[in-house]
């Protein structure tokens, strides 16, 4: 980071203090250009108003996957966290805290209950589980975009997850 700025450790850590304000700063600003992708990301695959509900999960899903989770940058930021999150109390409080993604996916899930295509009691916890169920065996299959995964297989991965969710959320017929 310092010869990237072209200045001294010294000078870094003047203007943050110390390794855990550095850290913490780092892992904040990345998190936060996440963010704006995300929200393109969710309108422009799982729209308030999805003409075929299940195609739309899945496009999201195989988006968010693909475009979000794979990402070098945010696999390699996972990885930091998880190696480091013994030394930063803080970082782990964050991390348990719905984070404005989940929130975003959340808020949507909602409308789509509202509009009576998924029945969701709590939007917050299907957002954690749908995010879980398309992300999960992509992460443990690449060890957090450490190996390559084909786009088929990614697809079929995330197919999967997003029947698991149907089958969990999908209004029953009374």
């Amino acid at each position: 980071m310092a010869r990237e700025a072209g200045v001294s450790k010294r000078t870094v850590y003047d203007y943050y203090g110390d390794k855990r304000t550095l850290f913490l700063d780092v892992v904040t600003r990345t998190q936060a250009g996440h963010e704006a992708r995300f929200r393109e990301l969710l309108d422009e695959t799982l729209p308030p108003d999805p003409p075929d509900l299940e195609a739309a999960l899945t496009a999201f899903g195989r988006a968010f996957a693909s475009g979000v989770v794979q990402t070098r940058e945010r696999s390699a930021m996972v990885r930091l966290v998880v190696a480091e999150a013994a030394h930063f109390p803080d970082l782990l409080e964050r991390w348990r805290e719905v984070g404005p993604q989940q929130q975003m996916l959340a808020d949507r899930l909602a409308h789509l209950a509202e509009r009576g295509l998924l029945d969701i009691p709590d939007p917050v916890e299907a957002a954690a589980y749908l995010g879980i169920l398309v992300t999960a065996q992509v992460n443990n299959r690449t060890l957090y975009g450490t190996l390559p995964i084909s786009p088929e297989e990614l697809a079929d991965l995330v197919a999967s997850g997003i029947r698991v969710f149907l089958r969990a959320y999908r209004p029953t017929a009374d």
